[in-house]
């Protein structure tokens, strides 16, 4: 990569980590007045239509050759509909640090999925990332147990539990994505993938969603644009044409930011941090790090 890509991609990346760390903290707030389910299709009704718009604007060929569609129909469930079905809901039984270190262990399943399916060598240095990161994992998750009850019907296990699905969904979207930019335009790409996307949340907010646009306050709106435009737009488009230009395990290491920043943003809003969970997240960030050392 040229020195001029790299003075474009490496501040992008960041930029695009620190939208997506805000989205964590916007989320936990807002879901106390929009339900996390119609909070993840709102965002994508906004963004969607913009995205087919910004398409049209520039004139893309939309024409995708009709062996792409199970692909395409693959990155909308991965990278929208079950992504934020998972990831709104736990951050909701979680808090915004949490989710956003278990989020961070995509980077891990990205690795797992290049070792199985690219032939890509796992080194002593790679498992060992992988084995630290998941059991910062379990810290996490049981981080909150002089709090509360240990069972397995425990909202916050439970809502670990999703954002770790929400991890390995975007650990597939990367990978399949990584697949199609080979060929096809970035932007049309994920234009496609949340058009789909988009559908498929449809039977999931149906039947309730027309008063939910009729109630949401001002505040709600304005959550909503910032989901849609800084972390679905500018985010989508950022990661992509990184991941174009990049591999994404390197592309994957700047992930590393979103909780670094959302613990600092939390942090100033008051948020209290137990010492269990600056453990667990220490062992996934650390262990991130091994596994990306390659």
């Amino acid at each position: 990569m040229s020195m001029t890509k790299n003075l474009i991609i490496i501040p992008l990346l960041v930029l695009v980590s620190f939208f997506w760390a805000g989205s964590f903290i916007v989320v936990e707030i807002t879901t106390k007045e929009i339900d996390p389910i119609d909070l993840g299709f709102l965002r994508f009704l906004v963004a969607t239509p913009l995205m087919v718009l910004l398409v049209l604007v520039q004139k893309k060929s939309i024409s995708l050759p009709k062996k792409e569609i199970p692909w395409l129909i693959a990155l909308g469930l991965t990278g929208v509909t079950l992504l934020y079905l998972f990831q709104f809901l736990g951050i909701f039984y979680t808090n915004a640090p949490t989710a956003s270190v278990l989020i961070n262990t995509n980077v891990i399943f990205i690795a797992v999925l290049s070792g199985l399916f690219l032939h890509e060598h796992l080194t002593k240095k790679r498992i060992s990332g992988i084995v630290l990161s998941f059991l910062g994992v379990f810290v996490i998750m049981f981080s909150d147990i002089s709090k509360q009850q240990f069972t397995l019907d425990n909202l916050f296990i439970i809502g670990s539990t999703l954002m770790l699905l929400s991890a390995f969904c975007w650990a597939l979207y990367s990978f399949l994505g990584k697949r199609l930019l080979k060929t096809y335009d970035e932007v049309v790409i994920t234009t496609y993938a949340f058009v789909f996307g988009t559908l498929f949340y449809l039977p999931f907010v149906f039947s309730h969603i027309s008063p939910v646009l009729k109630q949401t306050s001002l505040n709600g709106w304005l959550a909503v644009l910032y989901l849609a435009l800084a972390c679905s737009l500018f985010g989508y488009l950022g990661w992509y044409y990184a991941l174009k230009h990049i591999d994404a395990s390197k592309a994957a290491v700047f992930l590393n930011f979103i909780p670094l920043f959302t613990i600092l943003m939390s942090f100033f809003l008051g948020a209290q941090l137990t010492g269990f969970f600056l453990v667990g997240a220490g062992l996934i960030i650390y262990g991130v790090y091994l596994t990306q050392r390659t």
